[in-house]
């Protein structure tokens, strides 16, 4: 029964889902008054994923049956990092050994999942989408686990998110230091690209593929890609908050600083053009791969 609770109830899927679904709202709300409009109201995301879930389900002439079931991997797998996380925040002592590699995985499975089914489809610009984000994926995930190993030499060689969050409230955040300063950096633009927002919303660009990825989705699967991106948007930033300002995570500093992550996607996604594919790849494998590399080498240097 506690295994249930945690993974339906809290810390996991419909608790991170409501979380998401609120900080998507602040995303909208905050954009919209950038733009000199209102904005919508805070239920307006949560009706939104209620009407998809009415409409009608089209499956495209010629889908394979992975075009139905690639959701479904993509909402498991970000509500069980939910579930992983919490119980980390909550209970630094519990857990299970390298679950920090574990998290890693399942953080990819919802990219997977869209380029899955957005291949499925058979559509050309679905496919196109699918494309891109794959190519977005082998750009961005390089420097996200170079400084993931950053954090790892620094909380000497802990693989396990308690032990992690330990150290940290022992000997101070990560991000105090010159190399998880630098790591963390990286950890931002990786998030802003998992996360799929601009500059790096290049699979689901709508003015140049309309949907992209997404064409051909409707009804219920396009509710749990959506339902799926919203849980993103409250297990990403929570990770990085775990592995790089993991000291005093009490309920009213895990909100703050969860805050000041969301207010900085925010600004990001607001200051800034969409990147072609290309330019990002060279950003990814360049500047912020670099950076990556000097903060492992300055981590194992003890700075």
């Amino acid at each position: 029964m506690d295994i249930l609770f945690n993974y339906f109830i809290f810390p996991g899927f419909l608790f991170s889902a409501f979380v998401g679904l609120i900080a998507g709202w602040i995303d909208r709300k905050v954009t919209a008054r950038i733009q000199w409009r209102v904005g919508p109201p805070w239920y307006q995301n949560f009706v939104d994923i209620v009407k998809l879930l009415g409409k009608e389900t089209i499956v495209p002439e010629g889908a394979r049956v992975t075009f139905l079931f690639a959701p479904y991997f993509g909402l498991l797998s970000a509500s069980l990092v939910a579930t992983i996380l919490g119980l980390a925040v909550r209970l630094p002592d519990t857990g299970f050994s390298a679950d920090l590699i574990v998290v890693i995985y399942l953080l990819t499975i919802p990219a997977i999942s869209l380029i899955i089914g957005a291949s499925s489809s058979r559509n050309p610009l679905a496919s196109l989408g699918a494309s891109r984000e794959m190519k977005l994926v082998l750009g961005y995930e390089l420097p996200f686990i170079l400084a993931i190993i950053t954090v790892i030499i620094k909380s000497s060689g802990a693989i396990k998110l308690g032990e992690i969050i330990s150290h940290q409230s022992a000997y101070g955040s990560n991000i105090a230091s010159f190399s998880g300063a630098m790591a963390f950096i990286v950890g931002l633009f990786c998030m802003q690209a998992k996360l799929g927002f601009v500059p790096f919303d290049i699979a689901e660009a709508e003015q140049e593929i309309m949907a992209g990825a997404l064409i051909e989705y409707s009804g219920l699967p396009l509710a749990i890609f959506k339902l799926t991106k919203a849980i993103l948007l409250y297990t990403i930033p929570l990770f990085l908050v775990v592995l790089f300002w993991g000291n005093g995570l009490s309920p009213i500093a895990l909100i703050c600083k969860y805050v000041a992550l969301l207010v900085i996607i925010i600004l990001i996604k607001n200051t800034n053009p969409r990147l072609r594919i290309d330019q990002a790849m060279r950003f990814f494998w360049g500047p912020v791969t670099i950076l990556s590399i000097i903060a492992v080498i300055l981590a194992s240097l003890g700075r």
